[in-house]
């Protein structure tokens, strides 16, 4: 069986396994990396981008080498290699935990439990949800959703299409790596400097496709576009920009302003300032959307797959 089914037929069930079991609820891969790259850090912590640099490549060239070995030995078996492409993406991708929890979130705020809908959402995003209303979590969440359709489903898919399973793989391992050293402590402001430059590089190309395909789903594409091209910018994320500025015009909702992370306060960018302010029911909105966006990146990223297939074979006939 050719590389672009493999990756098609895995990829489809994969996605499909993500939306009717969600994310494992034990032994998670992505967790045990998490835990292995902890271990890593504890032994090579230095205030250093190198040593960061060290680790980044240990633990993404060591998950991405399993990754490439496991897909060597099963490549004598088309069926085999189908069921460990559907497995692994079942394992990296999260749009149904991406989509329970922001609905979580919602029913708290529903009830009128904005304490218990605080508490729920560090679950989806790192900012401090104490000091947010009601309409405050809800825009938190909208931004959350938007941002981790791409981390979480588009990217991975797109560089499943590029490297099949070792794309799958060494894709999540990067984006895990940005979410556990990434950010801008003083502990990992030198530290993590490989990793989430590393990031924005994997991050890319989704968070391009995340925008045209939200664009294109969405209820105002004209207002998606209008507010990519107009505010994408002026977000401080080179990804997290053309996503959520895409959401917002889809949505016809105002994103960004100001937030706390860790402590510190962020003044953003509004993305979308003809929109209107990000209300409860734009949560269910958001996730449908995402769910939309999520299987037409799965069709792109297949058609991708097979116009590679087809330029290496005719590279191949021609050398």
């Amino acid at each position: 069986m050719r590389a672009d089914r493999v990756f098609a037929y895995g990829a489809a069930a994969g996605l499909l396994g993500d939306l009717l079991l969600g994310d494992p609820r034990r032994g998670h891969p992505v967790a045990a990396f998490g835990r292995a790259a902890a271990s890593v850090e504890r032994a090579l912590w230095r205030d250093d981008r190198g040593w960061g640099a060290l680790h980044t490549a240990l633990c993404v060239g060591g998950a991405t080498g399993l990754a490439a070995l496991a897909r060597r030995s099963v490549r004598t078996s088309p069926a085999v290699s189908v069921a460990l492409t559907a497995a692994t993406t079942w394992a990296v991708v999260g749009g149904t935990s991406l989509g329970r929890e922001a609905r979580a979130v919602a029913g708290a705020l529903a009830a009128g439990d904005i304490e218990v809908a605080r508490e729920r959402l560090p679950h989806l995003c790192g900012r401090d949800p104490q000091a947010l209303d009601a309409d405050g979590v809800a825009r938190a969440v909208v931004e959350s959703v938007a941002e981790n359709t791409s981390d979480a489903v588009v990217g991975a898919l797109v560089w499943g299409a590029v490297g099949g399973v070792p794309g799958l793989v060494a894709f999540r391992a990067v984006n895990t790596l940005d979410a556990m050293v990434g950010h801008k402590s003083p502990r990992y402001r030198r530290y993590g400097w490989a990793s989430a430059r590393l990031d924005d590089v994997a991050g890319w190309p989704g968070a391009r496709l995340t925008a045209v395909l939200a664009a294109a789903a969405g209820g105002d594409r004209r207002g998606a576009v209008r507010a990519w091209r107009a505010d994408a910018r002026k977000h401080p994320s080179p990804n997290a920009g053309p996503v959520e500025a895409s959401f917002a015009g889809a949505l016809g909702v105002r994103l960004g302003g100001t937030l706390a992370y860790g402590g510190r306060v962020e003044h953003r960018p509004v993305l979308n300032e003809a929109g209107r302010a990000v209300h409860l029911h734009d949560i269910e909105r958001a996730v449908r959307l995402s769910r939309r966006v999520g299987w037409l990146a799965l069709g792109v990223s297949a058609a991708g797959r097979v116009l590679l297939t087809v330029l290496l074979t005719r590279k191949g006939r021609t050398a």
